[in-house]
């Protein structure tokens, strides 16, 4: 069981805290992990794309002019995709995307990137994660006093509103609820903030 320090959000040591070697040292799975996001993407997708083929635009089949003899290209019908307004080869048609992945797995892999992340020392805990007024600059302040290098992801477990204003204007800072955490948000974000009370909502819906 590893035991780590939980700062203040000013970056002031306030404590230590244990971390759960079945949580939080899980081995780093590579192919489960790149599974799982391939899935997570795919789902994203809407499949909504649709155009006409040349037999779905409006229009007639009637041959624009005679075979032969008029000295301009052979044409079958101003349907074609040739023709302005004909119709799209191999016109792109809603579709689903979506990839089934196994609970387990998706659990496995979200344990799996928070321990790597554990082990190349991009975790920080914190005692609380709460802004007591919406204010970017207060949001802004907390960035600087851990002088991070890259995107940054805080795990809280609640939906706060401060905290929703107050971070919205930066980029760089996403806030995401334990319970709705997944292995891609942990891979794309370079450093990876976990409150307490986030924690403890993880070893709770993840302990055997």
């Amino acid at each position: 069981m590893a035991k780590v320090k939980v700062f203040n959000m000013q970056a002031e040591e306030v404590g230590q805290v244990n971390l759960p070697d079945e949580l939080f040292a899980v081995e780093y799975n590579e192919p489960l992990i790149h599974e799982v996001v391939v899935a997570y993407n795919a789902n994203q997708r809407q499949g909504t794309k649709s155009t006409l083929t040349r037999s779905e635009v409006r229009g007639h089949a009637k041959k624009p002019w005679r075979q032969k003899g008029t000295g301009r290209a052979r044409q079958g019908s101003t349907k074609g995709p040739q023709w302005r307004g004909g119709g799209i080869v191999f016109a792109p048609k809603p579709r689903d995307f979506s990839k089934k992945v196994n609970k387990q797995k998706k659990s496995y892999a979200l344990l799996s990137a928070i321990s790597e992340k554990i082990k190349q020392n991009q975790v920080v805990v914190l005692d609380k994660f709460a802004f007591a007024e919406p204010k970017t600059k207060d949001a802004k302040a907390f960035l600087d006093a851990f002088k991070f290098d890259g995107k940054v992801l805080v795990v809280n477990d609640v939906n706060d509103k401060n905290v929703k204003l107050s971070t919205a204007n930066i980029p760089s800072l996403s806030i995401e609820e334990a319970g709705n955490l997944n292995a891609y948000e942990i891979l794309a974000n370079k450093n990876v903030v976990l409150t307490q009370s986030a924690i403890k909502q993880l070893e709770e819906a993840y302990a055997e």
